[in-house]
C-alpha cells in the first residue's frame, strides 16, 4: 500500500505537534503552579495585591443582601432580563438586525461573521444583553457608596469582559478559521507563547504585548544625540545636541514621569517630541529618573522635587547662563512641576519663564476608574508591603494600566497571541509601557496620601513640601495645559481644572486619542487633531461646547505659544561647560536599569543618598539663613520706625 505524499506531510506534522505538546505540558504545569502560588499569596494577604479582594467581596455581599431584602425590586429586574432575552430570541427568529446596533462600535465583534452567522449573532447579542443588564444592576445599587459602587462595577466589568464569546475558540470566527487553516498549529504556538509569558512574568497579567527583541534603548529608541551633563542619586540630566545654527535663549527642561522611563518622549526619530523640540531651535534638557531600589525607601516627594527639577533648573542655568528656563512636565512629572512652581513662588526667586503641563491632573476629585485601586484600606496595604520591600514593583502599575482598558490591553492580546498564534507586534509605545520602574516607599505614601487622596493641589496651603506650603494660585508664569479626550489615566476634565487654579495666564488644548498616542503625535502624521477655546469657564463641558476643532498635531500650536511669549535668538550652545562636563553619551545609564535589574548595591545607593541629603541640608540651611535675615531686617525696620 502506497502512502500519498500529502498524507506523509500531515502525519509528520501531527508527530511534530505531539512532540511540541509533550515538551510544553510540564513547563505549563510548573508555570501555572508558580503563578497560582503568587496569586494565592496575594489573595490571602501575604503579599501585596493590586486587586482589593476583600473590598470587592464586601461590596458584592452588600449588593446580594440588598436584593434579598428587596424581593419585589429583584423580581422586577429579573423580569426585565427575561423580557429582554425573549425579545432578543424573537428578533432572531424573524432574522431582524435590531440588536446588531449595540455591537456596532465594539472592536471584539468586527468580523462580519458575527452578523452573518445566525448562531454567532445570537451568542453575541445574548452576551451583550445579559452583560449590560448585570452592569446596570451594579450601578443601581442603593446600599453602596459611590466608591464601592464604582469598584464593584469595575471588577464586574473585568469578569464580563473575560467571559466574552470573542475570547473562546469555539465561538470566535477568526480563531475557527485559523484552526482550519493551520490544522490547529496556531493553538500549539499560542500555548507555547502562554508558557513563555507565564515563566517570565511577575505580575497579575502575564501577557507579552510587544516583541521585546524589536527595540532596544540606545539602538532604535532614545537615540536623539546628547550627553549626560549631571548626575545625582535620583536623576541623570541629559542635554541634547543642537541641530540648528541658532537657538532660542530660554532653554527647555523636560520633567517626565518617574513611574516610567523618559524615552516615551524620545521613542524613534520620526515621533520624538524631544528631537522635534531640538529641531525647532530649543536647547533641550530632560531628566532621566533613577530606577529606585530598597536603599531609596526613605526618599520622599521632597527629595524628588529637590534632586529633580530644582537641581536640574540650577544646572541648566549654570550651563546656559540664562536666568529663566521653560519647564515641561508630563503626567505625574507635570504634577511635580506644578508643585515646584508653587514652591518657588513661595520664595523670592523666579527661575521659570513658562510651564507646559502634559496630561497633568490638578483636581483629583474625579479621576475615573483608576480610583478603584486607591482608598484608605488599599493605601494601608501598600504601606505595609513597602515597609518590607522598600519599594513597589513596577509590574503592579503595568497591570493597573492594562486593567483600565482590559479589552484593548489584555484580551486583544489573549486572542491574538494565544488563540490565533500570532507573534506580538513590534510597537515602540508598548515596549516603553513594559519597561516599568519601581516606586520608593516614602514617595509613594507621600503622593497617594497627601496629594492623591487629600486632593491637596486644589486646596491652598494644605500640601507642604520642603518647608513651604504649596499654593497653585501663586504661580504667575504662563502655563500651557495639554490633555487628550480619550485619556483613561489622566481624565481631561481633571487636567482642565488647572486653568482655574494657577494665578497667571493659562492656555488649555485638548488633543485627540489617549494618554500616550495623543501626546506622541508628530505633525507629519496629521492625526487626531486638537481643540482650543476662546475662554475658560468653570464648567469643562461648557468649554468643550465652545471649543473649535483643528487638524493635525498640537506640537506646532505649542511651539507657536512658546514663541509668542517673546524670546531672542542666540548662537547654538555646546553641550555642557567647564563646570558640567559630559559624563557619558545619551541616553545615559539610569534609563537602562530595568524592573528586573538587581537593586543597586546598598553602599553605592546610600552614598548617593547621603550626598543628596547633604545637598538638601545645605538648601534648608540657606532657607533658614534667608528667613533669619528677613527677620533681622524686619526687626531693624521696626526699631527704626519706633
Amino acid at each position: 500500500m502506497t502512502i500519498a505524499p500529502e498524507d506523509r506531510t500531515t502525519s509528520a506534522g501531527t508527530v511534530e505537534i505531539a512532540a511540541r505538546l509533550a515538551g510544553v505540558w510540564p513547563r505549563l504545569a510548573l508555570a501555572l503552579a508558580s503563578w497560582t502560588i503568587r496569586q494565592t499569596r496575594a489573595v490571602s494577604g501575604l503579599d501585596y495585591s493590586l486587586i482589593d479582594y476583600r473590598g470587592v467581596a464586601s461590596a458584592a455581599t452588600r449588593l446580594s443582601l440588598e436584593w434579598w431584602l428587596e424581593p419585589q425590586r429583584a423580581l422586577t429586574a429579573l423580569a426585565e432580563l427575561w423580557s429582554r432575552n425573549l425579545a432578543l430570541t424573537a428578533h432572531h427568529a424573524w432574522c431582524t438586525q435590531a440588536a446588531a446596533r449595540d455591537a456596532a462600535g465594539d472592536k471584539r465583534f468586527q468580523d462580519k461573521a458575527w452578523s452573518e452567522d445566525l448562531t454567532l449573532r445570537l451568542v453575541r447579542d445574548a452576551y451583550l444583553v445579559n452583560s449590560r443588564w448585570l452592569l446596570a444592576r451594579v450601578r443601581a445599587a442603593r446600599t453602596l457608596d459611590r466608591h464601592q459602587r464604582r469598584k464593584l462595577e469595575f471588577y464586574t466589568r473585568q469578569l464580563v469582559s473575560a467571559l466574552s464569546p470573542s475570547h473562546w475558540p469555539a465561538t470566535n470566527p477568526r480563531v475557527r478559521a485559523r484552526i482550519i487553516e493551520t490544522c490547529g498549529e496556531n493553538l500549539v504556538e499560542g500555548l507555547e507563547r502562554l508558557v513563555g509569558d507565564l515563566e517570565q512574568s511577575k505580575g497579575l497579567v502575564p501577557i507579552a504585548q510587544h516583541d521585546a527583541s524589536a527595540f532596544e534603548v540606545g539602538r532604535n529608541l532614545a537615540v536623539t544625540p546628547g550627553k549626560v551633563v549631571f548626575r545625582n542619586a535620583l536623576i541623570e540630566l541629559i542635554q541634547f545636541a543642537p541641530t540648528t545654527s541658532t537657538v532660542f535663549r530660554s532653554p527647555l527642561l523636560v520633567v517626565p514621569p518617574w513611574i516610567n522611563k523618559y524615552y516615551v518622549l524620545d521613542l524613534q526619530p520620526e515621533n520624538s517630541l524631544l528631537r522635534w523640540a531640538v529641531d525647532q531651535g530649543r536647547t533641550t534638557f530632560v531628566i532621566s529618573w533613577a530606577n529606585p531600589g530598597a536603599a531609596h525607601a526613605g526618599t520622599g516627594m521632597d527629595d524628588y522635587m529637590r534632586a529633580g527639577p530644582l537641581a536640574a533648573i540650577d544646572v541648566v542655568q549654570r550651563i546656559t547662563g540664562e536666568d529663566q528656563v521653560d519647564l515641561l512636565g508630563f503626567c505625574i512629572g507635570g504634577m511635580l512641576t506644578l508643585c515646584t512652581l508653587a514652591w518657588l513662588a513661595a520664595g523670592d526667586t523666579a527661575p521659570v519663564r513658562s510651564a507646559t503641563l502634559l496630561a497633568t491632573m490638578v483636581d483629583l476629585s474625579e479621576v475615573g476608574d483608576s480610583s478603584v485601586f486607591i482608598d484608605e484600606r488599599q493605601l494601608a496595604e501598600i504601606e505595609r508591603h513597602t515597609r518590607t520591600t522598600g519599594f513597589l514593583d513596577g509590574c503592579h502599575m503595568k497591570d493597573m494600566f492594562s486593567m483600565l482598558r482590559e479589552n484593548d490591553l489584555i484580551w486583544n492580546y489573549v486572542v491574538s497571541s494565544y488563540l490565533l498564534g500570532r507573534p506580538p507586534p513590534a510597537f515602540d509605545i508598548l515596549h516603553w509601557n513594559a519597561d516599568s520602574t519601581r516606586l520608593p516607599a516614602r514617595m509613594l505614601s507621600d503622593f497617594l496620601r497627601h496629594i492623591y487622596l487629600a486632593n491637596s493641589l486644589v486646596q491652598r496651603g494644605q500640601l507642604r513640601l520642603a518647608g513651604r506650603s504649596i499654593d497653585l494660585g501663586r504661580i504667575v508664569a504662563p502655563c500651557y495645559f495639554l490633555s487628550t479626550i480619550d485619556d483613561h489615566i489622566s481624565p481631561w476634565r481633571a487636567c482642565y481644572a488647572g486653568t482655574r487654579r494657577v494665578g497667571g495666564p493659562a492656555e488649555f488644548v485638548l488633543g485627540g486619542s489617549g494618554h500616550i498616542a495623543g501626546i506622541v503625535n508628530p505633525p507629519t502624521r496629521m492625526k487626531y487633531g486638537y481643540r482650543t477655546g476662546p475662554r475658560y469657564p468653570a464648567d469643562a463641558d461648557e468649554w468643550l461646547a465652545e471649543a473649535g476643532q483643528h487638524k493635525g498635531s498640537w506640537w506646532p500650536h505649542w511651539s507657536q505659544w512658546l514663541t509668542g511669549l517673546g524670546d531672542q535668538q542666540t548662537e547654538a550652545r555646546p553641550i555642557g561647560n567647564t563646570q558640567y562636563k559630559p559624563l557619558m553619551e545619551a541616553p545615559g545609564s539610569y534609563v537602562l536599569a530595568g524592573s528586573d535589574s538587581a537593586t543597586p548595591s546598598l553602599s553605592a545607593a546610600q552614598a548617593g543618598l547621603r550626598s543628596l541629603r547633604c545637598q538638601c541640608f545645605r538648601m534648608r540651611a540657606d532657607e533658614a539663613l534667608e528667613r533669619r535675615q528677613q527677620h533681622v531686617g524686619a526687626g531693624a525696620v521696626a526699631t527704626q520706625n519706633g
